[in-house]
């Protein structure tokens, strides 16, 4: 599953969900939490069951963000599951057992409908779950995970600075990873949302660090974001060229070989496998 951009649209927004299938985002988070107004909630939830199918038209994922509190989780849930959607932004995650309560909330609904279980994206977002993220990554629906900056340094007492924020995120995508599962984010977290150029930049580090997408609020981020979580004509190139050599040294019987001054081994040809890979997933 390739999720470059994961692209929040509030669930309360007929205008935004309208066109959030022209905007060319991998995936749809229709939010019920931060962006939703408490007075809208019911109103927004009761609304998935059209919008989840609106937004789903250009061949986005759709997921649901959930509010954390426990009177609205649950009904959240529910509601995206009843709806069609892939899976749930699970806001303020602090535990894997919160995530296996919304799992067994889930599971009748789901053999009623005979759908496929919904699957979860945890939003780490305090120092809690920074430290448990590789147990929560561990709950058998679980996708990907995804730390919340601004979240975690208010958790800590701290200022949301690049430097204060890389290690948890870090940590949560070390998580991730650990256990096979999807990481989003950027390490520099760029509030501007017009400087385009900051914003590519630091996708591009968080791709270097082997992050696969992250979510943006606005659809002119969309592009910066497929563009920097893909892999280049040049790393293509690159990837192609390691593997025509290790087919060469193969069968001469060397398992490492040098390219272009460069010592290859097996490490380097599986990273040039994955590259190929993620380009043919994009076709």
């Amino acid at each position: 599953m390739r999720l470059r951009s994961l692209l929040y649209v509030p669930a309360s927004s007929a205008k935004f969900i309208a066109k959030a299938h022209e905007r060319g985002a991998d995936a749809i988070i229709l939010d019920l939490e931060d962006s939703v107004a408490p007075d809208q909630k019911q109103a927004a939830r009761d609304g998935l069951k059209d919008a989840v199918a609106q937004v789903a038209r250009g061949g986005a994922t759709v997921f649901v963000r959930v509010n954390s509190a426990p009177d609205l989780r649950m009904a959240d849930a529910e509601a995206a599951c009843r709806a069609g959607a892939f899976g749930l932004y699970v806001a303020k995650t602090r535990s894997p057992q919160e995530l296996e309560d919304i799992a067994a909330h889930l599971a009748p609904v789901e053999r009623q409908i005979g759908r496929p279980p919904v699957a979860f994206v945890p939003l780490l977002e305090d120092a809690g779950a920074v430290l448990d993220a590789r147990a929560i990554a561990r709950v058998s629906r679980v996708v990907g995970l995804a730390a919340g900056g601004e979240d975690i340094a208010t958790s800590m007492g701290a200022e949301p600075l690049p430097d204060v924020l890389r290690l948890p995120k870090l940590m949560v995508h070390l998580a991730a990873k650990a256990e096979g599962k999807l990481s989003f984010g950027m390490l520099l977290t760029v509030a501007d949302y017009t400087r385009l150029d900051a914003l590519k930049a630091a996708a591009r580090e968080a791709k270097a660090h082997g992050f696969d997408g992250a979510s943006c609020v606005h659809p002119s981020v969309v592009p910066v974001l497929n563009a920097s979580y893909s892999p280049s004509p040049e790393r293509i190139a690159w990837a192609k060229s390691v593997i025509d050599a290790a087919k060469t040294a193969q069968a001469d019987g060397r398992g490492a070989f040098v390219l272009n001054g460069t010592m290859v081994d097996a490490p380097i040809i599986e990273r040039a496998h994955d590259v190929l890979e993620q380009a043919g997933d994009l076709g």
